[in-house]
């Protein structure tokens, strides 16, 4: 490892599916290290054995690799600080706790979670705080040695001064002093023997090289530990940015409740990778102007941590719709395209080798948002009309002489030819002008009537696409359905 060289990490818990909390995280470190040619270096932190799930590892980074965030350090990529598994790491924080200890930086506590948990109700009771008292850091030699001597199952904590303050030098929020008696003898190494995260993430940053930690701000209380724990080991501990937490649109925790939250939900319902890195990119940070849609390479060029914001950012999925459909317009047609055949076979509908397909995609791609609204908005082109639009009926097709109407517009396509936007348009325009009637009156149930909708691409695209045939066999259904409904019960 080069010395100076920016390393920073990202350590996800494999307890849940990418959260977009977690992958702005991820982003911020993977543009961090881009934009000052350092290493992103990918970790799990899986030693909580009841929450920790092994199948959960590869769909995260299966959804890592799908946003572009590879990582140059960590799982099926390797490196030269592995393992890049906690679960695989337990010698190593071991070895540190047994350093400590012999140090006299920590010490056994013996006090069973029975014990520890009738101080902690008592401390509730009388109003205060919970505060490790010291117990085992003051047991006497010959109180020590009989505890040992009966085999006792112990965790060690770590020794702090009793006195003082700890400062983060945080890069973002600046030098944030935590008094040092809101610290007790915090426990590094549980009964059980596996670390806690607090001891954990110090041993394996040092180890790693981490330069820089970059994390969101809910982590900044755990910092101050993290830091007496570096002092103890005699490291130095990394630079530490914490960033603005992602809320909801109320301004709560973020979670299921306020819809999807999990990137990987988001990739299901068709959005695009490029559109949830833009969106994320700029929930807390700016790039110093009011710019919105953004390459990834701009991205990099211009991220720093200065333009991070210090105030919580708030999720508005609207917002992300907005932006995915910004990008489905944007990126190349062929691309879209390809992107659009699960959501069409999702459908039933074989389209790969249809020579409309482009052109549809293209049509349909200017008014959606998603890949799956993409694929909902283009199925009258290859299946027949099932149902129209109710309140379409009630507005384009219930006016007397509707069904005429379209009847004579399909007669006047019957022969057409060329069949194009042009001369379909001609033949619309001129039949309006030979009823004396307003262009709406006419191309408004035309739409109804060949797509069941309302809204869509350019009604005369639409038609050239269906062609002559469609056309006219959907414009006498249409009319054959207006004049039934007319003399059906409830007529007037």
């Amino acid at each position: 490892m080069a010395p100076g060289k920016v390393r920073v990490r990202f350590a996800p818990s494999p307890t849940g599916y990418l959260h977009v909390g977690g992958a702005r995280t991820a982003l911020f470190n993977w543009l961090f290290a881009r934009r000052h040619g350092g290493a992103f270096i990918l970790r799990f932190e899986d030693t909580d054995v009841e929450r920790s799930r092994e199948e959960l590892v590869a769909p995260m980074l299966e959804t890592l690799r799908w946003l572009g965030l590879e990582w140059d350090e960590g799982p099926e990529v390797g490196g030269p600080v592995g393992p890049y598994f906690q679960s695989q790491r337990l010698d190593l924080y071991r070895e540190a706790a047994a350093r400590l200890e012999e140090a006299g930086r920590a010490y056994r506590c013996y006090c069973t979670p029975e014990e520890l948990a009738a101080k902690r109700e008592e401390a509730q009771r009388q109003g205060r705080s919970f505060r490790y008292p010291g117990t085992c850091r003051n047991l006497t030699p010959e109180e020590r040695t009989a505890k040992e001597g009966e085999g006792l199952p112990y965790a060690l904590r770590l020794v702090t001064p009793d006195s003082g303050e700890v400062v983060v030098k945080d890069l973002i929020h600046g030098d944030v002093t935590f008094p040092q008696d809101s610290f007790d003898d915090f426990i590094i190494m549980r009964r059980d023997g596996i670390p806690t995260y607090n001891f954990a993430v110090v041993v394996d940053d040092h180890l790693m090289g981490i330069t820089h930690v970059i994390r969101a701000d809910e982590h900044l209380s755990n910092t101050p530990r993290q830091i007496l724990a570096y002092e103890a080991l005699g490291h130095e501990p990394p630079a530490f940015a914490h960033v603005p937490m992602v809320l909801a649109p109320d301004r709560s925790k973020l979670s299921k409740r306020h819809g999807a939250v999990a990137v990987e939900e988001f990739r299901q319902a068709g959005y695009r990778p490029e559109a949830i890195i833009n969106y994320l990119a700029l929930l807390g940070w700016s790039p110093g102007d009011d710019r919105e849609i953004m390459p990834v390479d701009e991205m990099v060029s211009l991220f720093s941590l200065e333009r991070v914001s210090r105030t919580a950012a708030v999720y508005d999925v609207d917002k992300l719709a907005w932006m995915n459909g910004q990008y489905l317009r944007l990126l190349p047609l062929e691309e879209i395209v390809a992107a659009a055949l699960p959501w069409f076979k999702e459908k039933g509908l074989d389209v790969a080798e249809d020579p409309r397909l482009p052109r549809i995609v293209d049509a349909v791609r200017q008014r959606v948002r998603t890949l799956a609204e993409l694929a909902d908005n283009s199925v009258y082109f290859f299946r027949d009309v099932a149902e129209y639009d109710p309140e379409g009926v009630r507005k384009r097709f219930d006016p007397p002489g509707t069904d005429e109407l379209l009847l004579l517009a399909a007669e006047k396509l019957r022969d057409l030819t060329p069949f194009n936007e042009e001369t379909i348009e001609k033949v619309y325009r001129d039949l309006c002008q030979e009823q004396g009637i307003g262009t709406g009156r006419l191309f408004h149930p035309t739409r109804l009537a060949l797509t069941g909708r309302t809204v869509g691409p350019s009604l005369f695209e639409i038609m050239a696409l269906l062609g002559r045939e469609a056309c006219v066999d959907r414009l006498e259904r249409a009319a054959a359905f207006i004049k039934e409904r007319a003399g059906g019960p409830g007529a007037s």
